[in-house]
């Protein structure tokens, strides 16, 4: 049963084990970028945000917040612009992230896309997302719902990151937070706490390795050239 003959035998790799458990770890703390998707005033995802900013640092992790303020609509300007460079820079020196939406209309809202639509899935030959880890939260007006966090899911399946199993929804997120702007003690701050625990575990388990984890057969079958040319493709 291992008769494969529409493989080339020279691009394929036996699952290298040495670099899947490879030992040598990186030392310094984990690199988290967190977006959040409104500009409210009062924004209750950029205060479940800054919430998990300080449990990561708990956790020993390093964060950084983009602010999305005065980001263009994607194609409304060039990539060149500075907000756009500010957000692709923290992308590339991030090792993980959180994506936490208000959901509106039943969807994420338009800011949190932007943002995204605004992260390549390559940089020349880099693809600045790709084997990265990912956690996804959502607030809501009302009862709890979903839909954010689903659509989130299949955005960072799309820009092949590693999205961890466990998410955070928090219904009603108006009552979660007190007069100054933290979150209450709650099951719903008990499932945020979860949720960064798990992030930041899954991001040292594959930092330094994610490079291998998400190398692919067919992709050696290109060169470096031809990859670049299909992505860049694609993305457009």
């Amino acid at each position: 049963m291992t008769d494969t003959p529409n493989i080339e035998t020279d691009h394929f790799r036996a699952i290298d084990t040495g670099r899947l458990f490879e030992t040598d770890q990186s030392d310094h703390a984990p690199r988290i970028l967190l977006l959040y998707g409104s500009l409210r005033k009062r924004s209750f995802s950029r205060l479940m945000t800054e919430e998990a900013a300080r449990v990561l640092n708990r956790f020993g992790a390093e964060t950084k917040t983009f602010d999305p303020r005065g980001l263009p609509l994607p194609d409304e300007t060039e990539a060149d612009h500075a907000k756009v460079q500010e957000l692709r820079d923290l992308v590339s020196w991030s090792e993980g992230m959180v994506w936490c939406s208000p959901e509106r209309h039943g969807a994420m809202t338009a800011i949190m896309k932007a943002q995204i639509d605004w992260i390549p899935l390559s940089l020349g030959a880099v693809r600045p997302t790709q084997g990265k880890t990912l956690a996804v939260m959502q607030v809501n007006g009302g009862s709890q719902s979903f839909n954010a966090v689903n659509q989130l899911r299949i955005l960072g399946r799309w820009m092949r990151l590693l999205t961890i199993p466990n998410q955070s929804s928090t219904p009603k997120a108006f009552l979660e937070f007190d007069d100054n702007d933290r979150m209450k003690p709650s099951p719903n701050y008990d499932r945020m706490v979860d949720v960064m625990e798990e992030l930041v575990k899954f991001t040292l388990l594959t930092r330094g390795r994610a490079d291998y984890l998400v190398e692919r057969y067919s992709e050696r079958k290109e060169t470096g050239a031809a990859l670049i040319k299909r992505v860049n493709q694609r993305a457009g």
